[in-house]
């Protein structure tokens, strides 16, 4: 218990000295230093209420022991405590400070040709129903379909608090198996849909100079390759350092798409940084389970068997409820999972 008490009379020093700083003249005119302060305070919030809930109930349980009176009360204090405690410990495992970011959700038909792509569109729609369910916004970005109706690429953004802690569980092969509408035989086929997720990264999370971007405009073109704009409205941007490349033509306007691209080109530098530090952390590890590469096949939508697998966490939910944009069961314990191996690494 006595590192329970050190550790929460550091949240408590941390979350007044928090406080303080945000109504420090000097932190409040600085708009980088205002907004980090705001982030952790938010983060800080939480625990810090669960901490002083802790503390009573802890007071509760002692006052029980000590007074004839309550001591039947002292059963009912001691589960309260140990529950609190266990949330608390919980609440109190590091963060990942994207968390609380708004999504780029990169969306690309996979293996299974035609199919592949129009799995890729049953898959967009069903994150964007998923999206809805949980008061965030669905924004496309740029969409290229296919042929069929599918989705050979998609780019979009998801916003809302907290939206990059719902959906970073998403990245990665989404991997389907049923009877595509083209297929006269009836025969099962298997197809897959890559799913790429990016915190969407403001100015103050990546700097990048305009002397390291590389700019390009061009004339949008549409299917077959035919003009569809008389000005060069098409946008690509490279950023030098790194390489990323991001074309983007979907608006009539040259400012609106330098935007846009602009947007998806901060998240991906933004990530490809996050990457790079996760990658050296992990070096230094003995062992890693469950990298979260995007190349893992993270789930299975069997169309037969009306189940969906989440190969992650092995859990199973009805075909039907995941159509319909209820991933809730995967995403509680994916984050349970995620928060039980922090607290054991």
């Amino acid at each position: 218990m006595a590192a329970l008490d050190d550790l929460v009379a550091e949240l408590e020093r941390s979350y007044l000295e928090t406080q303080r700083r945000m109504s420090d003249p000097a932190v409040y005119n600085d708009h980088r230093e205002v907004a980090g302060a705001g982030r952790k305070l938010k983060e800080l919030e939480g625990p810090y209420k669960l901490a002083q809930q802790w503390k009573q109930a802890r007071a509760d349980l002692d006052a029980a022991r000590n007074d004839p009176e309550l001591a039947e009360m002292a059963s009912g204090y001691a589960a309260d405590l140990e529950r609190l405690e266990e949330e608390l410990k919980l609440s109190m495992v590091e963060r990942d400070p994207a968390d609380d970011k708004d999504v780029i959700v990169e969306i690309r038909g996979g293996e299974g040709g035609e199919e592949g792509k129009l799995w890729a569109g049953d898959l967009a729609k069903l994150l964007q129903r998923y999206a809805e369910r949980r008061g965030f916004t669905w924004e496309e970005i740029e969409v290229a379909p296919s042929d069929s109706g599918g989705l050979k690429e998609g780019v979009f953004a998801i916003k809302g608090d907290g939206a990059y802690s719902v959906f970073k569980y998403e990245g990665g092969t989404h991997r389907v198996q049923r009877v595509p509408e083209t297929e006269s035989q009836g025969r099962i086929h298997t197809s897959t849909a890559t799913v790429a997720v990016m915190p969407e990264a403001e100015d103050v999370d990546v700097e990048i100079a305009d002397s390291d971007l590389k700019i390009d405009v061009y004339r949008s073109s549409g299917p077959g390759g035919q003009s569809v704009n008389t000005t060069d409205s098409a946008v690509r941007i490279t950023h030098v350092p790194t390489g990323v490349v991001v074309a983007m033509q979907d608006e009539r306007s040259q400012l609106q798409n330098r935007e846009k691209a602009m947007r998806v080109l901060r998240a991906r530098v933004y990530e490809a940084e996050r990457d790079r530090q996760a990658a050296e952390q992990a070096a230094t590890r003995s062992a890693q389970v469950g990298t979260g590469a995007r190349a893992e096949k993270i789930r299975t939508y069997n169309f037969p068997q009306s189940r969906v697998t989440d190969h992650r966490v092995k859990v199973n939910v009805p075909l039907e409820q995941v159509l319909a944009g209820s991933l809730d069961h995967f995403t509680d314990a994916l984050t349970a999972d995620e928060q039980r191996r922090a607290l054991e690494g």
